[in-house]
């Protein structure tokens, strides 16, 4: 298989894992009858969902650093498939002590999101899709998104 589709099909199931926790929220919402009773560690990883999605805007619009690799014209910087998947797989390893208890199931599923990260990361440059550079962003933008969420999350947990 190439490193192109299998790089597509990380990105979907990090999408439909984001999907599973927006139903999630959707239903907590509708059941609860009120934005303020969804489940705190959903509702504020708006924040760093949609700070990911205005940083894709902005390099794929209006501040292009890069083109990709393969001659395309493309904009390359950041890897948009690298920030998304490190993205929802960070915040999901730190959503998912709050639904899940066993520690075992945890780190299994840490471990396999590590993996898919290594995963497209290595593979949208095997593609010829992105420049290490523009991984290595994806990869950073990605941890700032995750660390702003933990710390918003643990400040919300102590107010």
């Amino acid at each position: 298989m190439q490193w192109v589709k299998i790089t597509d099909i990380i990105l979907v199931a990090a999408l439909a894992v984001f999907a599973v926790f927006a139903i999630l929220g959707l239903y907590q919402w509708i059941k609860r009858k009120s934005l303020k009773k969804v489940d705190k560690p959903l509702l504020l990883s708006l924040i760093p969902l949609s700070l990911m999605a205005a940083t894709f805007i902005i390099f794929e619009k209006f501040l292009v650093l890069n083109t990709r690799p393969n001659g395309s014209g493309e904009p390359s910087f950041p890897s948009t498939h690298t920030m998304v998947v490190a993205t929802i797989f960070l915040l999901t390893a730190i959503i998912l002590p709050n639904y899940i208890k066993s520690k075992t199931a945890r780190i299994i599923m840490d471990i396999v999101m590590l993996l898919f990260i290594i995963l497209v990361s290595i593979g949208r440059v095997l593609a010829n899709m992105h420049w290490v550079s523009d991984v290595v962003g994806g990869l950073i933008f990605a941890a700032i998104f995750a660390v702003i969420y933990y710390l918003i999350l643990r400040r919300a947990k102590h107010a």
